[in-house]
């Protein structure tokens, strides 16, 4: 659980770095956000698909993106893990 904890602020820390920068203009900002939501829809709908079978689950589960990734990545079982 240290990895994980230690992995996490790691990655806030380089996200906070990266996304903190004024000189980035609007375009490039959309482009970052757009491609963010689309990369975590399709892990979202891997991952619920992978977990549950269903095609209506992924689909909901993908609508929601970033947050089921993160719920999945707190409760995954063991089996899940690699």
């Amino acid at each position: 659980m240290k990895k994980f904890y230690l992995t996490f602020i790691v990655v806030l820390f380089v996200a906070y770095e990266t996304y903190s920068q004024d000189q980035i203009d609007s375009a490039t900002k959309r482009t970052v956000i757009y491609n963010g939501i689309n990369f975590g829809s399709v892990i979202a709908a891997i991952t619920s698909w992978e977990r549950n079978k269903s095609v209506l689950w992924a689909v909901v589960h993908g609508i929601f993106s970033w947050f089921y990734v993160l719920y999945f990545v707190l409760t995954r079982k063991k089996g899940e893990r690699k």
